[in-house]
């Protein structure tokens, strides 16, 4: 999976796309606020489209404690998304990522402090 473009303040050009077409906006005019043409567009909507297909074919359902998203509801809040789904979101960065070791060695040296 190629990097992520934050783009209009959005995480990636994807979310981005998804984001103006929720808005009621063309794909022209999509294309022009974010500097892609057409295609691309298309291409990349069709593309989250078979990536959510995909997620809800194998998605489990993964719970987090109040408190944690009472922690993340301000950041969620900011990006206009509920914290559950920032808390998805943010599992998936790092495992698509590979920050999984990062993560949990930073984890183990903040516990050994």
């Amino acid at each position: 999976m190629p990097p992520r473009k934050p783009t209009l303040g959005y995480a990636s050009r994807t979310d981005a796309v998804l984001a103006l077409r929720a808005q009621g906006l063309g794909t022209a005019e999509i294309g022009r606020r974010i500097g892609i043409d057409g295609g691309t567009v298309t291409a990349l909507e069709h593309s989250a489209s078979k990536r959510r297909t995909q997620i809800q074919e194998t998605q489990r359902t993964v719970l987090f404690s109040q408190d944690v998203l009472r922690a993340l509801a301000p950041h969620a809040a900011r990006r206009g998304i509920h914290p559950n789904s920032l808390a998805r979101r943010i599992v998936e960065t790092v495992v698509d990522d590979g920050l999984i070791d990062s993560v949990l060695d930073d984890l183990e040296d903040r516990s050994a402090a």
